[in-house]
């Protein structure tokens, strides 16, 4: 199932959102304040099924099998996604993000809506990834007019994964804010206390009410509000701003969309990554 959707600016300043003015056309160019995109509605996973620890989690991922997890965007799971001790790891194409057929992002085919999520994670050397939660599976136009699937990061806030030692990442942005557990390209993660590569690193993300919390290895290092003033504003001061990716910041200013819940990812940036001990709490 897909859900349309054809937002006006007017629409969207009426909702609350701030969206920049479109430039006036030139001569001959029509002018088109509109944002045309899908929501794609695809089939969801029973959490029930899966089994839940003493702690009251529930384990997603046994070390045997990827049941419940899929392809972004695909109801099959990508070749260079695999098992290996008892990890799920991406084995990278050293060509950078999405380069080849057989790889793209990993997603749990269930849309949450107020959890935790925790899993560890290692990076091989110079590598990047990213944890994503509250995505989306977006369709939109291209220049041809053809519906294509937009990456996952245009729809949701990313916990990033980088080996800061050696990623060229790591020094961009502002002020650490494209280094491990950040708020990717808006938060900086504070203390930076990430274990270098080849290390496996915890990470905890925690959304309740709009309340978002990043934790690495056992510390809090991030803290932000959705769906607030604030946010948009981060989001104005971001790669993601109205004025440099329209599609980007509607989606992002209003993630998880109307019932406020999307689903948990895991990158393909192109480098190895490894990921394991995933568990999810549901605190609806």
């Amino acid at each position: 199932m897909k859900k349309t959707v054809l937002i006006s600016c007017m629409a969207l300043c009426m909702a609350g959102m701030t969206v920049n003015a479109i430039a006036a056309p030139k001569d001959n160019e029509k002018s088109d304040s509109k944002l045309v995109y899908n929501v794609l509605d695809k089939k969801q996973v029973d959490l029930n099924s899966f089994p839940k620890d003493k702690d009251g989690y529930y384990v997603i991922f046994n070390g045997k099998d990827m049941r419940g997890f899929r392809g972004y965007g695909r109801d099959t799971i990508p070749q260079r996604w695999t098992i290996e001790d008892g990890c799920i790891k991406f084995n990278g194409t050293g060509g950078g993000e999405a380069q080849k057929v057989t790889g793209g992002d990993l997603i749990f085919s269930k849309k949450l809506k107020n959890f935790e999520i925790e899993l560890e994670w290692k990076i091989s050397k110079g590598g990047n990834s990213g944890i994503f939660y509250l995505g989306q599976e977006v369709e939109a136009p291209n220049k041809k007019g053809e519906m294509k699937m937009q990456p996952i990061y245009i729809s949701c806030p990313e916990y990033q994964v980088l080996d800061n030692a050696n990623h060229p990442d790591a020094k961009l942005g502002v002020d650490g804010n494209r280094q491990s557990a950040s708020l990717y390209d808006m938060i900086p993660a504070v203390p930076q206390n990430q274990k270098p590569y080849g290390e496996w690193n915890k990470a905890k993300i925690t959304v309740y009410k709009g309340t978002v919390i990043h934790s690495q290895n056992g510390k809090n290092v991030v803290e932000y509000h959705l769906w607030t003033p604030e946010w948009t504003e981060m989001l104005e001061d971001s790669k993601f701003s109205s004025k440099k990716r329209p599609l980007a910041f509607e989606l992002l200013n209003n993630c998880g969309g109307e019932n406020h819940e999307g689903y948990f990812g895991l990158q393909d940036h192109g480098d190895d990554v490894w990921y394991r001990n995933i568990r999810i709490k549901v605190l609806d």
